[in-house]
């Protein structure tokens, strides 16, 4: 909610508590506490502006019936000098509460008031939080769950940044470890495969199999020629691992950007090998009594943290297991670089990850309770209602950058963000490029679109937007109006909820359902062709829905066309 309804909540709060008060001292109701007790937004607003429960808490501490209670209250409760002038009993007991002509005119006032900054808040406290997401393996191009995890997680970042966070945004680079053996041995393979045959050359059975390590082979050998093929295998590897990293760390940076996600940090899991931190991380396990030798391996007891088996932390091999390298990078969040909650954006094939990097942090004397994770469903892409698997311009896996070539940025970036990351989801292809309104972000950039429309065309005729008197202000009474200032004095609310729940999501809801009631409004309600001071106040509307559209798209990176 804006400012303004904040205020409104908080005021009717002190003036139920204080009429409970009031009925006690007069004998209408029996000493008792007052009831800690909420005020709400209901669900169906035919219900009220607000609700309160007040009675239905306070039925044991009163030991009367709720609705008696509700009555006693309602008779007593002052409503002068707040934003509410009436109040009605429903149900077993509710309080129902409706917004008077003040309250519409301040949310109007605060959103030309504070603009671009509508909608944020600082319900986070400057709290420290770190957002990683994506996080792909290195090894290979990025997969259309990474188009979804890239999506929600850079715009759940936004939300809570617009909820009052500090945030950054983190990428993880797995270039180190096991997977890192396994990809130069897939290099290798291709590059002797080039001058030897394939015939001759094993790849290896669990290796890379992808049209990428061919190619990055490929691109090796006419930059070195043969120069390799008869050096030490380790060193053949590591040339081959240094020239291909970087490229494909490159690739991943130049797809994200086109999809407007931009990283505060690259994390590249090789520096905690070098700088000694998991070394360090599994010393502090050590002493804490947590691992073990067996079989030539150290092990993780976590068992002792509540899971159901122990877990390799260094392979006899002397390589140590992903899981470890895990510890110490969400240590390094915590403990060195200081972050009071972590949130990390995985796929739901993790989610057996979860409890035990948890356990972990708490086996290292850390709070897991401060790690959250976000786990992502799976995407089907849909194409004529057929499952689509094949890119039709390489006929391979479609990637994230396939995508973005066939679907608008602005599309892609709306459509991930249209179901809960814990919902599976089909990403239509066709209904993506269409342009109407069955187009979800098409509708709410038309939305946009035609408020710019209105003010270009009265701007011809010499009219523009002004300064409305409250008396002005005050003639927006039809229900296609006051529905709409409604809406946009939720948009903080929305924000904070999409934040404290980890859904931004629930912003994309909140723009479909503020461009359904703008164009109902726009059906409804002239612009043009009305008494003068009408016609003022609903260009003010007209710009304070247009603020609220701009800032909830540019929260998203979404762009808010003028015209369509």
């Amino acid at each position: 909610m804006s400012k303004t309804a904040l205020r409104a909540t908080e005021q009717l709060k002190e003036r139920i508590a204080d009429a409970m008060r009031l009925c006690i001292e007069k004998g209408t109701l029996p000493q008792a506490g007052i009831p800690d007790f909420a005020v709400e937004m209901p669900a169906d607003r035919a219900h009220g502006d607000r609700a309160s429960n007040a009675a239905m808490v306070g039925a044991r501490s009163f030991r009367m019936p709720p609705r008696k209670i509700a009555q006693a209250v309602a008779d007593r409760i002052r409503l002068d000098g707040t934003s509410f002038d009436r109040v009605e009993v429903a149900g077993p007991g509710f309080l129902n509460f409706f917004f008077n002509r003040r309250f519409y005119i301040d949310v109007l006032r605060e959103i030309q008031r504070r603009g671009a900054d509508y909608g944020r808040s600082d319900w986070g406290k400057g709290k420290k939080v770190m957002v990683e997401f994506v996080s792909a393996n290195p090894t290979g191009p990025m997969h259309m769950g990474n188009a979804r995890g890239g999506a929600l997680g850079d715009c759940l970042a936004s939300v809570l940044d617009a909820a009052g966070f500090r945030v950054s945004r983190e990428f993880y680079v797995n270039d180190a470890g096991n997977q890192i053996e396994k990809f130069g041995r897939s290099l290798e393979a291709r590059y002797l495969q080039i001058y030897k045959g394939e015939g001759a050359v094993e790849f290896p059975e669990d290796g890379y199999h992808g049209e990428d390590v061919r190619e990055r082979a490929a691109e090796f050998a006419r930059l070195h020629g043969d120069r390799y093929v008869s050096a030490p295998s380790e060193e053949r590897r590591k040339a081959l691992v240094e020239y291909t990293l970087p490229k494909n760390i490159a690739k991943m940076k130049a797809d994200l950007e086109k999809y407007r996600i931009v990283y505060d940090t690259w994390f590249l899991e090789s520096t905690l090998h070098k700088d000694g931190e998991l070394d360090e991380t599994l010393r502090l396990l050590k002493d804490r009594g947590m691992t073990y030798e067996k079989d030539g391996a150290l092990w993780y007891r976590g068992t002792a943290m509540g899971e159901e088996k122990d877990e390799v932390l260094v392979r006899r091999n002397g390589i140590p297991t992903y899981f470890a390298a895990d510890i110490a990078y969400h240590r390094n969040k915590f403990v060195k670089r200081g972050f009071e909650r972590v949130i990390d954006v995985w796929g739901a094939d993790h989610h057996g990850h979860v409890a035990r990097m948890k356990g972990a942090m708490n086996a290292i004397g850390l709070d897991g309770g401060k790690l959250d994770v976000v786990l992502i469903q799976l995407v089907r892409l849909v194409r004529g209602g057929q499952v689509v698997r094949m890119s039709k311009r390489t006929g391979k896996a479609i990637q994230l950058g396939d995508l973005l070539e066939e679907v608008p940025v602005d599309a892609a970036r709306f459509y991930f963000n249209l179901r809960e990351a814990t919902s599976q989801m089909d990403f239509d292809l066709d209904l993506a490029v269409k342009q109407d309104a069955q187009n979800p972000v098409y509708y709410v950039q038309y939305a946009h679109a035609r408020i710019c429309s209105i003010l270009k065309k009265l701007a011809a005729e010499g009219v523009r937007p002004r300064e409305c008197t409250d008396a002005e202000l005050a003639l927006l009474t039809a229900p296609e109006e006051t529905d709409l200032i409604r809406h946009l004095a939720d948009c903080t609310e929305e924000i904070i909820a999409s934040a404290r729940e980890y859904d931004p999501a629930r912003m994309t809801r909140y723009l479909i359902s503020l461009a359904t009631l703008f164009h109902k409004f726009y059906t409804a309600c002239r612009v043009k062709g009305v008494d003068e001071p009408l016609m003022a106040a609903r260009l003010s509307l007209c710009l304070a829905t247009k603020t609220v559209l701009e800032n909830v798209l540019a929260m998203f990176k979404i762009t808010a066309p003028e015209s369509m």
